[in-house]
């Protein structure tokens, strides 16, 4: 089951050069997917270095550690959410990381697997949870948030122009019969989506998949609480990467290492600041690094990928 967890590693080479691995380093990686990543930096740090992989899927769990085995690193495993990268390090006695790494796409395995319920392409339950065992599902969702609440989320995270329209289709054929399945939502979807909005561009459907698998997993407040706790994980001249995938991920990374690298909270037209916050840290790329067009035409997932890197000072 685990061979064929697939996901092609993005900004990979770019990613590598950033966190400037060395022998010896302690690295953790939060969204460990299959470990394509993973795998080059332990390559990268060697049998004297610490690696630790961090997912909520427990399948990406299990696919890792089978592509790592071959790898002499010291691995840490751990079936848990990102944010709780503070606890992990704690309770692994790990003092604090040289490098740090999140991917915050999904992986093809996930997209591609019918019964994850993620994907638009393929029928499947309703599901998207990223760790089967948490509670709310992309059912709940869709039967039971209110319109108003559809809407919301449409808009908000799927910058859904339709999204009022979808809420109120959805909300009245849930009435008539439950939205059980990827198909059904898609069927309504584009019930919803006038003909000529649906000529050209990406599937209908994407936007608002998108924005219930974030409601789902809590993905944008998930990635908030993270940030801060692995900066703060990091020793003085370590490096996190994070890759991000659409813009309201990418305007939460940008916003967070912003107010690392500048925190005074004081009124700008006063001579000097008296807050007394201090810089932390410093951001490596002032703007994002993105895939060139051989990665992107072999990978058409990586087109909307963009790669931020802070250090600690």
């Amino acid at each position: 089951m685990t061979a064929d967890y697939r996901h092609t590693p993005v900004l990979l080479a770019e990613t590598l050069e950033a966190l400037r691995l060395k022998p010896g380093m302690t690295v953790a990686d939060g969204t460990l997917g299959g470990g394509g990543h993973a795998a080059r930096i332990c390559e990268a740090i060697g049998a004297d270095g610490t690696f630790v992989g961090i997912d909520r899927d427990p399948e990406a769990i299990a696919a890792a550690r089978e592509t790592l085995e071959a790898y002499p690193c010291r691995k840490n495993f751990e079936n848990r959410n990102f944010e709780e990268i503070a606890d992990v390090l704690r309770e692994r006695g790990i003092g604090g990381l040289d490098g740090g790494l999140l991917d915050l796409g999904v992986s093809s395995r996930q997209l591609d697997e019918p019964s994850r319920g993620f994907s638009y392409m393929h029928d499947g339950p309703l599901d998207m949870r990223m760790d089967g065992a948490e509670g709310l599902t992309a059912r709940d969702v869709v039967n039971t948030y209110g319109e108003e609440a559809l809407t919301r989320i449409f808009y908000a995270y799927g910058e859904e122009r339709w999204a009022k329209r979808i809420a109120a289709f959805l909300v009245k054929e849930r009435a008539a019969r439950p939205i059980e399945t990827t198909d059904d939502l898609v069927r309504v979807i584009k019930a919803a989506v006038p003909v000529g909005a649906r000529q050209g561009g990406p599937h209908p459907a994407k936007r608002v998949f998108q924005a219930i698998r974030i409601e789902v997993n809590d993905e944008l407040g998930s990635l908030e609480r993270a940030l801060g706790a692995w900066i703060d994980a990091l020793r003085s001249g370590g490096r996190l990467a994070v890759i991000t995938f659409h813009s309201l991920e990418d305007r939460i990374v940008k916003d967070a290492f912003r107010g690392r690298e500048d925190p005074c909270i004081c009124p700008k037209d006063i001579p000097a600041c008296v807050c007394g916050r201090q810089a932390d840290a410093r951001r490596v790329t002032k703007k994002p690094v993105l895939p060139g067009t051989e990665e992107t035409e072999a990978n058409p997932r990586a087109r909307s990928a963009k790669l931020r890197v802070i250090e600690k000072l």
